[in-house]
């Protein structure tokens, strides 16, 4: 998807451009494997040159997919051209003061955090990932009377609310992995990576950003979008989002597939977007796929929802009834109107009768 992700971040360039920030924040899973292949390197270089010619302070973290080592190589030469990156936790938390008319703002970097990694630096090393968080910020005394805006990447929930997640974003066993809202008191603002959708948790001034496109059908409704600050006096901050327009959508499509042609060659717009089509047609359909593609091209999955798909078992015959005394063309003849809500046809039931014979004989 290099080319849907290099269309989203000149929209974020445009409107950088557009509105002149003191500062972009980029708040972890800049890749999304630890060994990153060499398009998504050069695109990532390309986007943050862009910011710099812009002459924009950028303020980047490492996420649970990013290797800490390989984001932050250069880091300290990067850092003279406004470029700031907190790639691995070292002991404390990295810190950087912009100025205004209101005084100062401090920007914390916390990167993905694991106990294992925090344990090394204190003396009573913690047990959990709310523990690791808490010691952290707590280690880095906070002046709470200056605006403080802190870049996070956490599973974050606010006692027994969870955030929204998709498909791809799985819950650890136990909600072990959880940090408690309440431990980012002192911050003004918290700008979370991690998840996928745009939403606060908490408070308002807790913001999971989500990602700049879709990646999974179960965001299919999500509305991507860049979230904007603007800070005043301390305890005032308005918060603003921009909306993003991807290159292809991803979408979800349901219906018989002769109304999904039709609607797909009668209204192009839309058609090369991705596609997940669910058919809900009774009957079989020969080659789906490939007809669906003639018209929907970037189709990547095709599903069925019809009185079939939510049939019940074989077993089912079996518990139902007798089954000790009935041939096989007959249990045949049950599955088969189980399975599709209709009897076979006197033509089907031939051709069945002439297999079983041929196999052995009813």
């Amino acid at each position: 998807m290099i080319e849907d992700q290099k269309h989203i971040l000149e929209q974020i360039l445009q409107i950088t451009c557009r509105e002149k920030p003191d500062g972009v924040l980029i708040s972890g899973d800049v890749y999304d494997k630890s060994q990153p292949s060499a398009e998504a390197v050069e695109l990532l270089d390309e986007f943050l040159t862009e910011l710099a010619a812009l002459g924009q302070s950028v303020f980047m973290i490492s996420g649970n997919h990013d290797s800490p080592e390989r984001l932050s190589f250069g880091s300290r030469i990067m850092q003279k051209n406004g470029l700031h990156i907190a790639g691995g936790f070292d002991g404390a938390l990295k810190k950087v003061t912009l100025e205004d008319e209101h005084g100062r703002v401090n920007i914390y970097l916390l990167p993905f955090l694991k106990p294992a990694a925090v344990k090394p630096y204190f003396e009573d090393p913690p047990e959990t990932y709310d523990d690791a968080v808490r010691a952290v910020i707590s280690s880095a005394e906070i002046n709470e009377h200056e605006r403080n805006i802190l870049l996070a990447h956490q599973f974050v929930v606010s006692g027994a609310r969870q955030p929204e997640r998709s498909e791809s974003e799985s819950l650890s066993v136990g909600g072990l992995d959880s940090v408690d809202v309440s431990a980012f008191d002192p911050f003004d603002y918290v700008a979370l990576g991690h998840l996928h959708r745009p939403q606060s948790i908490g408070r308002d001034s807790v913001r999971y950003g989500g990602s700049p496109i879709k990646y999974s059908f179960s965001e299919a409704h999500h509305q991507k979008s860049v979230t904007q600050l603007e800070l005043g006096p301390k305890g005032e901050l308005t918060i603003s989002k921009h909306p993003l327009t991807p290159l292809h959508d991803l979408r979800i499509i349901k219906g018989p597939i002769e109304e999904l042609l039709r609607t797909g060659r009668e209204e192009a717009a839309g058609t090369e977007d991705y596609i997940l089509a669910i058919l809900t047609d009774e009957e079989e359909i020969y080659d789906a796929i490939g007809q669906l593609r003639q018209v929907y091209p970037n189709l990547m999955g095709l599903d069925f929802e019809n009185s079939r798909t939510g049939q019940a078992s074989y077993s089912q015959i079996a518990a139902s009834e007798d089954v000790s005394g009935k041939n096989p063309m007959d249990l045949f003849a049950a599955f088969y109107e189980l399975q599709n809500n209709n009897e076979l046809t006197p033509e089907q039931t031939k051709v069945m009768e002439d297999i079983f014979e041929q196999a052995g004989g009813c």
